[in-house]
């Protein structure tokens, strides 16, 4: 009898005793742990973009006054919301801003469209060699900026290009680097290395299509058009917008293809897009560069959360 009734008693104690620790598990685990995980992303996004992006704003309501004359002893004074101000009335700033806009409108859906068309040709089941097509695809991203820019000049230079020396003999005179041509012959480079990239991007949103599906619409006699657009396409539409959307960012902040070019045509200038109007007023006044990074970056979130917007509510008629 005092067996039986011993080994309940210590197996209870020996339970309550598991009980709290079991009780402070979850509790760290919820509490702390997701943090930890977490701490690689947040570090370096706190430290490398939310401190910059920070810093930027305040440098914008300040200023650089000098006493004396343009001589004097230079002196940080509060701006307020003036810097801003005198961004939104600067004719260069304006001018570049509409030229990017107008740069994206056309290239944009080009890129989006070529890169869909691709991704589809790879999801094909008559498709062969996919592997090595996707790398090839994928190369020109691979590519730095600079080099790909570099190469395309030497392919736009009226006196190097074997391209334009052929253009010639059918008696056509391209000028890439001209004024009417130039801003068309960058989004050609900007096409050339980013529609891999965004291929890929929906080539594997259409891996994850179910393959239930393709087998119902072939059961249905559906062909391979009818199958790609209504099924593929709709499918991988998130995919697209989420493509459109690194896109406008990138328009906005097109930087290393015109600076390249600006050494080798004289039709672009040191304004001729954003970024490079604040890299040129970053030299002589930091305080005002920061003011065009901020109203930079508020138009930036503006058009894409725009663009998300009309895209949602598209999705939703």
């Amino acid at each position: 009898m005092v067996a039986n009734v011993t080994v309940p008693v210590a197996a209870t104690e020996a339970a309550d005793r598991a009980a709290p620790a079991r009780r402070r598990t979850p509790g760290l685990r919820n509490g702390r742990t997701p943090w930890l995980f977490m701490a690689p992303f947040l570090v370096p996004f706190i430290l490398f973009y939310l401190v910059p992006v920070l810093y930027a704003l305040w440098r914008s309501l300040h200023k650089i006054q000098r006493t004396g004359g343009i001589y004097g002893k230079p002196t940080e004074a509060w701006a307020g919301t003036s810097q801003l101000s005198r961004v939104l009335h600067d004719g260069d700033f304006r001018s570049s801003v509409w030229r990017v806009l107008t740069f994206g409108i056309v290239q944009i859906p080009i890129m989006l469209l070529l890169a869909l068309g691709l991704a589809l040709m790879l999801d094909s089941t008559v498709a062969r060699a996919k592997r090595f097509f996707r790398i090839s695809f994928f190369i020109p991203y691979a590519i730095p900026g600079v080099i790909a820019a570099l190469i395309w000049g030497f392919v736009y230079s009226p006196n190097l290009s074997p391209i334009v020396s052929l253009l010639r003999k059918l008696s056509i005179e391209p000028d890439f680097l001209g004024s009417n041509l130039v801003l068309w012959s960058i989004a050609n480079v900007v096409t050339w290395t980013y529609t891999g990239y965004n291929m890929l991007i929906i080539y594997s949103a259409l891996q994850a299509i179910p393959q239930e599906l393709y087998e119902a619409a072939k059961l249905d006699g559906a062909s391979n058009w009818e199958t790609a657009r209504y099924i593929k396409i709709p499918s991988v539409a998130p995919a697209i917008v989420l493509t459109g959307v690194f896109s406008i960012i990138g328009t906005l902040q097109l930087f290393t293809e015109p600076v390249v070019f600006s050494k080798i045509a004289t039709t672009i200038t040191s304004t001729y897009t954003p970024n490079m109007v604040v890299f040129d007023a970053g030299q002589n006044n930091y305080d005002y560069a920061a003011a065009l990074s901020v109203i930079l970056a508020v138009s930036t979130f503006i058009l894409s959360f725009a663009f998300l917007k009309a895209t949602q509510r598209k999705a939703a008629q």
